[in-house]
């Protein structure tokens, strides 16, 4: 690129490149649109040298939203970080309009400082970090009213600017779907020499509206060739604490995830239950992994089998 682009962009790689009505007068416009040549962002080098030292990265994807992504990823960054106090974590919080880890990790009111090496994301424990534009914000009630050309730019620039260090596993929370920061994120990301370095975990719940959304974010990850590192069933059951019964809040009237995973030919990490002691502690911000419950239990199994892929 000869100039940096208009605050619209489609993007270098987009098929619009050169073509729509953000790039008239853009000095770069004859270079996007000329067919013979295949533009590489150069945002893409930036970040390959802002990550170098980024093991691993793992995406928090599912197609639906209100299934427990931001939770989901909390918990795992939590119970990780502290059964392997070795290595070191990192959260990214990709949800541009609706960034919840600064609240779910006990952050909120942190500031982000800049120094010559980038941002230094907020450090949560001694082996646990975090970045989000929640830290950004004048307000945690502002709204992020942005089309999605600013938000791939902010999302390169967490990628590409931030001091993330020596990590060895990086966890990006994300929004639903399979929109801009899907692609943006994996775009940026996929490494070809190391297809492996990035993969995935998909959220879902038993029921079958969310299990419609959910088939196509696995489908999407195929397309992109993304590794799926297998599902995780959120809110599975509810045991009421005072009586004791188990009740099945959304009812897995197709077989839930374990049908699903069987179709579509994914593993099935596990499932973790509707826990009103998440709820509390999330919302304080606290770590429940500390806990013997069931919840716990059923995170452990499927941190083990998480890590057993590394």
């Amino acid at each position: 690129m000869q100039a940096p682009p208009p605050e619209h962009c489609p993007g270098v790689e987009s098929e619009q490149a050169g073509l729509v009505s953000a790039c008239a007068g853009c000095p770069n416009q004859s270079i996007c649109s000329d067919p013979s040549k295949k533009l590489e962002d150069p945002g893409k080098a930036l970040v390959a040298a802002a990550m170098k030292d980024v093991k691993h990265k793992l995406l928090i994807l599912s197609g639906k939203g209100g299934v427990g992504k931001s939770t989901v990823t909390t918990l795992l960054t939590r119970y990780l970080a502290r059964s392997c106090p070795d290595n070191n974590f990192g959260v990214l919080d990709i949800d541009i309009c609706g960034p919840s880890q600064p609240r779910l990790l006990g952050a909120l009111g942190e500031n982000v400082h800049q120094s010559g090496s980038g941002w230094s994301p907020v450090g949560i424990d001694d082996n646990v970090c975090l970045m989000s534009i929640g830290f950004l914000l004048g307000s945690v009630d502002d709204a992020i009213i942005w089309r999605g050309p600013k938000k791939n730019g902010m999302i390169r620039q967490f990628l590409s600017e931030v001091d993330w260090g020596n990590l060895d596993l990086l966890l990006l929370d994300t929004p639903p779907g399979t929109s801009d920061e899907h692609l943006s994120v994996v775009s940026y990301l996929r490494d070809d020499n190391a297809p492996e370095s990035m993969r995935a975990i998909i959220v879902t719940t038993p029921q079958e509206v969310a299990l419609l959304d959910v088939r196509k974010e696995i489908n999407f990850c195929k397309k992109q060739r993304i590794p799926i590192l297998g599902v995780i069933e959120n809110m599975s059951s509810f045991r009421c604490g005072h009586c004791g019964n188990t009740s099945d809040i959304f009812p897995a009237k197709t077989g839930g995830a374990a049908a699903m995973c069987a179709e579509m030919d994914v593993p099935l990490l596990g499932s973790l239950p509707l826990d009103p002691l998440v709820t509390r502690a999330c919302d304080a911000g606290e770590d429940m992994t500390t806990m013997r419950n069931e919840t716990t239990e059923a995170l452990a199994s499927i941190c083990a089998k998480i890590m057993s892929t590394f």
